[in-house]
């Protein structure tokens, strides 16, 4: 192992960084002039105290913490790989719980907490085409979680007037200070107890094209150029 790869995995440092990481997400907000749309979606649901399944793209999770309400639970599922790690200890700074999973290794199990946490009425939250794409693709593994425990999905998805896209996989956006920000929220998706596997095909494009939608219409809404799914002849439910 390269000596910076040994220096990052070191507590103080790993911290050291996520503590950076959230005085930017903060920076950002601060800076910013934020609004939401379609918000009313969220807040009726917790307004009845009614939990839900939070969903995104995994290129947008930056300030996803600041679409949250302060105080709601939600834990959300995120990769045992070392980003992931990261990315639980840098939104835990706002308030956010994790669960260790994914669809590739601790799946079954994460899904069984997710759907406790549900059926407990607190919220939850997953990046579908995460942690490893393709990219703007989404897996079963939120339909199948609402088809358990009978919660609705909800999408949302933020953007912001000034950015920089990373070549990663999931063209991460990095949301820049001083920039118009939006988020922007969908309707609900409901899946049926009794889905089978031709049902849960279908809402899982239902969730796709919702979350692809709404993301582009949160670009549109910045003067930004909308950032394109993988072909669809990568994606691949899992």
């Amino acid at each position: 192992m390269r000596p910076y790869k040994r220096l990052l995995r070191t507590p103080r440092v790993r911290e050291g960084l996520c503590a950076l990481a959230a005085a930017y997400i903060r920076l950002v907000r601060v800076s910013g002039r934020w609004r939401s749309e379609g918000e009313a979606v969220p807040e009726a649901l917790w307004r009845a105290g009614r939990p839900f399944i939070l969903v995104f793209w995994h290129g947008r999770i930056l300030m996803m913490p600041y679409c949250w309400r302060r105080g709601v639970p939600i834990h959300m599922l995120i990769s045992q790989h070392s980003d992931g790690l990261f990315i639980a200890r840098t939104i835990a700074r706002f308030g956010l719980g994790s669960v260790a999973g994914s669809s590739r290794k601790g799946g079954a199990a994460a899904l069984r907490t997710l759907v406790r946490a549900l059926k407990r009425g607190e919220c939850v939250g997953i990046t579908p085409d995460g942690p490893r794409g393709p990219r703007m693709r989404a897996s079963l593994g939120a339909i199948e979680t609402a088809r358990l425990s009978g919660a609705p999905i909800v999408p949302a998805a933020f953007a912001c007037s000034r950015r920089r896209v990373l070549a990663s996989w999931d063209r991460f956006v990095v949301a820049r200070p001083f920039a118009r920000g939006v988020f922007v929220w969908g309707e609900p998706i409901v899946v049926a107890a009794e889905a089978d596997a031709a049902a849960r095909e279908r809402a899982r494009r239902r969730l796709e094209e919702a979350l692809n939608a709404i993301t582009a219409r949160a670009d549109a809404l910045v003067g930004q150029p909308a950032i394109e799914p993988a072909p669809a002849a990568e994606a691949v439910a899992s």
